[in-house]
Formats: structure tokens, C-alpha cells, sequence
């Protein structure tokens, strides 16, 4: 008989659905937050359009693109590392998870280079850093680079905590019973899922909102 993980449940189904449930009601606080940050963008972009306009353009669609195709690598990576613990299929899985984490290494690797380019120009305004900008509005302009920093490093932050989990997983692996494998599988895949999908949303409004 399948164990649980904790004396609160007397059963691995109950476990299970708990997990799921307590996982939910994470990334439902998660999405407030970050719907949150966005309404301010968006508020911010209706009040300062041109200003948004031309400093959205100093950012590399090239790098946001190339990022947006390794995050959408990983939903699919991860999806295979469900199926594959639906059957059981325990080597397969790990293999998919180390896949899903190696992607999630590449995205932050772009994005440090995204960051080094955008200091060296003197567009991050942050730490104490210079900001110089040679466009129209620089005082709004700076706003807009503030916004963005902070929304793609939060972002950036969850994607860590995300890697960091699936490394945790793998290195308890070999204690886990199956049970326990698949409903942690299941537990990291809402959570990636839900971190891919808001780089979907911050991309276009970053990127391209004003192309």
C-alpha cells in the first residue's frame, strides 16, 4: 500500500488532492500579484504611450523571442515528464524534469545577457546605476525601465524557485514512493506551467505592444 508523506492524511488520494488544491490557491495569490503589477503597467502605458512607445524599443525582441521558444520548450518538457509518471515510467521522467530545469537555466543565462546589454546602455535604472537616455521623455522612459526590471526580475525569481524545486525533487527521488513521485510531478508542472504562461502575457506587452 502506497504511503503518505504526512501523518495529516490517511491515505495518498487525500494527499494528493490537498497538494493540488494547496497549489492552486498558490498560484491564484501568485496571479494576483502579478495581475497586479500589470494593471499598473497597463495604466502607466495609457497615460504615457509615446513615452512607453520609444523605450519598449530598446528592447531585444530577438532575445525576448529566442526566450519565449526555450519557456515554451519547457511546458512541453515538463507535460512529457507527467505523462511519462502516469506510466510509471520513473528513468523517462527524471530525464524530462533535468530537461525542463536545463531550459529554465538557458532562459535566466539570455536573460543575465538581456540585463548586461540594457546596464551597459545605462537603461537600468536600479541600485544606485546611471540612467541615460538619449529619447524623448527620459522621466517616463525611466519609469518604463523600472516597470520592466521589476516585472521580468520577479519573474526571473519565480523561474529560479521553480529550478530549484525540480532539483530538490530529483535529489529525494530514490526515498519517494511512487505515489509521492507523480503528485510532486503533478505539484511542479502547475507551478512551471503557471510561470511560462505569464512570460506569454509579459513578452507581447514588453516587447511588442508598441511595434
Amino acid at each position: 500500500m502506497s504511503r503518505t508523506e504526512s501523518v495529516a492524511f490517511d491515505n495518498p488520494r487525500r494527499e494528493r488532492r490537498a497538494d493540488t488544491f494547496a497549489m492552486w490557491v498558490f498560484i491564484g495569490s501568485e496571479a494576483m500579484l502579478f495581475g497586479a503589477i500589470f494593471l499598473v503597467f497597463l495604466v502607466a502605458h495609457l497615460d504615457f504611450g509615446p513615452a512607453f512607445a520609444a523605450a519598449s524599443k530598446h528592447l531585444s525582441v530577438a532575445l525576448g523571442a529566442f526566450n519565449t521558444a526555450v519557456l515554451i520548450t519547457s511546458s512541453f518538457t515538463m507535460a512529457v515528464a507527467h505523462m511519462f509518471a502516469l506510466h510509471r515510467r520513473w528513468r523517462a521522467t527524471v530525464w524530462a524534469l533535468l530537461a525542463t530545469s536545463a531550459l529554465g537555466v538557458c532562459f535566466l543565462v539570455v536573460k543575465s545577457m538581456e540585463y548586461g546589454k540594457e546596464i551597459a546602455e545605462g537603461m537600468a535604472p536600479l541600485l544606485g546605476l546611471p540612467f541615460r537616455y538619449e529619447g524623448p521623455d527620459p522621466v517616463h522612459a525611466e519609469f518604463f525601465f523600472s516597470l520592466y526590471f521589476t516585472m521580468t526580475s520577479l519573474h526571473a525569481l519565480h523561474l529560479i524557485g521553480g529550478i530549484a524545486v525540480i532539483g530538490g525533487m530529483i535529489a529525494l527521488w530514490r526515498t519517494a514512493s511512487p505515489a509521492n513521485r507523480l503528485h510532486r510531478v503533478e505539484a511542479v508542472g502547475l507551478y512551471w506551467h503557471f510561470v511560462d504562461v505569464v512570460w506569454m502575457f509579459m513578452f507581447p506587452v514588453l516587447y511588442l505592444i508598441n511595434r
